[in-house]
């Protein structure tokens, strides 16, 4: 039987983002969202959900620019720190030691020590409440080459990327690889 939670923003689990703008004086910030994900195949977009008075909120704004950093396992305690503390008080790239980096194609940083980042040019956005869902166009995907398969797809097990799960406010890793995408449900069924 299952139990009714109520109407909550909860979804298991949610991938975490590290998502970097520039101030109006040119300051690097990095700031950790969770209400996040792929929103658009064609063009490829992403949904970064902030709430306004976010410092991270009005750069975009400013700036109609984005990276999303997919930050590994190994820097979880930066990750988190980046959502603990606020831009508005606080240089998180200097304080960590990590380095920004000015994107290629957006006026927006990313991090050179995630291993995985995604350049996005703001398309739109729109207030849902207590937050505003901002649509980033994305320009590239830069990935550390020992991240790649020999295919040259992403290695989820090399890359170690966090998620979240929402309501107990815990992190957690990827787990074991369970089967092919668009192949394994073909054995489902007699149905072909």
């Amino acid at each position: 039987m299952k139990r009714s939670l109520g109407s909550r923003s909860i979804a298991y689990p949610v991938p975490v983002w590290v998502i970097g703008t520039y101030d109006r004086e040119g300051k690097p910030n990095v700031a950790t969202a969770a209400w996040v994900g792929i929103c658009a195949s064609e063009p490829p977009a992403v949904c970064v959900s902030l709430r306004k008075e976010r410092y991270t909120h009005a750069n975009i704004l400013d700036r109609k620019a984005f990276t999303v950093n997919i930050p590994s396992e190994d820097y979880l305690k930066e990750t988190d720190y980046f959502g603990l503390t606020s831009g508005f008080r606080h240089n998180k790239t200097a304080e960590t030691g990590l380095t920004p980096v000015k994107g290629d194609l957006v006026d927006a940083p990313y991090l050179k020590e995630f291993p995985c980042v995604i350049e996005c040019k703001l398309l739109g956005h729109t207030d849902v409440g207590s937050h505003t869902a901002f649509i980033g166009e994305i320009l590239d995907v830069k990935m550390d080459e020992e991240m790649l398969k020999e295919d040259g797809t992403p290695d989820v097990e090399k890359l170690k990327p966090l998620v979240l799960i929402p309501g107990s406010a815990s992190y957690y890793g990827v787990g074991k690889y369970l089967g092919k995408a668009y192949s394994v449900g073909k054995y489902c069924c007699s149905v072909t």
